[in-house]
């Protein structure tokens, strides 16, 4: 069976469903899919000095989205930043957030709290809240990395160090079988996260898909940014195609069960999983 078959038995099975039936009524249109979706590269530059970045998602309220991609309810603010070739970034502290970086291109390093580590393409770090940090680039090419930054709620005790974590020589999880999902956990509640519940990434073989998620409770926040390959994603009974630097949120309403599904017969796609599950 091709990718485009899976994809066409997949869809089929998810619009007989009653909740993409629910859906279909709720909501009326293509229009109303889009608007959870997110994608760095068609967002304004914010440039300050050293630093630029582009939105992929900001705040908003995800029942009713008043312009595409505003639907952060958990996490503060996600973008896709690029730091000049040679330059460091201006001394920060983070009050009441913390940060975490996934990094995809460049090197350089990263400094805080005595501690001074290399960076580079599939490093992650988590920088606490109250601690005084700075990164600096030491290639001739900008450095990239997605920001997710969190808050921290009221009582929280943040760590005193980086956290960082190499997701090469990360193993993948055998803890929860999730059909045809690779994952890499980079962060938990473990680690140090303060209001998300996990970073992770995800990646799909050749000619697999992900268990359509339904979801279960109103309170969460899944966001699935592609960072590599070209893959479909599903939303109730309708489709978009995804690309690396795009993402999407599982709507809360939880009115369309959602799925990615790697249609190529000879590659994997990549994921970075963001969740926020509510209790």
């Amino acid at each position: 069976m091709t990718g485009k078959m899976i994809a066409a038995v997949l869809l089929a099975a998810i619009a007989l469903s009653p909740l993409a039936r629910a859906q279909q009524l709720e909501v009326g249109s293509n229009a109303y899919v889009d608007m959870y979706f997110g994608d760095w590269h068609a967002s304004k530059a914010q440039t300050m000095g050293p630093v630029t970045e582009h939105a992929v998602f900001t705040r908003g309220d995800p029942m009713k989205p008043a312009s595409k991609g505003a639907i952060l309810r958990y996490v503060d603010s996600y973008v896709f930043s690029t730091l000049a070739p040679g330059a460091s970034s201006p001394s920060a502290t983070l009050s009441g957030k913390q940060r975490i970086y996934y990094f995809t291109s460049g090197a350089g390093i990263i400094s805080a709290g005595g501690d001074s580590i290399p960076v580079s393409a599939h490093i992650a770090v988590l920088v606490p809240a109250n601690l005084v940090f700075t990164v600096k680039n030491t290639e001739k090419v900008p450095l990239g990395a997605y920001i997710i930054t969190e808050p921290t709620p009221s009582g929280f005790q943040p760590g005193t160090k980086l956290v960082v974590k190499d997701e090469l020589s990360t193993p993948i999880t055998t803890t929860v079988p999730e059909w045809s999902r690779l994952v890499k956990p980079l962060f938990t509640s473990g680690d140090g996260l303060a209001t998300i519940s996990s970073v992770q990434t995800v990646t799909l073989d050749a000619l697999t898909i992900t268990r359509p998620f339904i979801g279960t409770m109103p309170n969460t926040e899944h966001l699935w940014l592609e960072l590599s390959g070209t893959s479909i994603a599903f939303i109730g009974p309708y489709l978009r195609r995804q690309t690396a630097g795009m993402a999407y949120e599982h709507p809360p309403d939880n009115l369309a069960p959602t799925s990615n599904v790697n249609y190529a017969e000879d590659s994997q796609v990549k994921f970075l999983l963001v969740a926020t599950d509510g209790q």
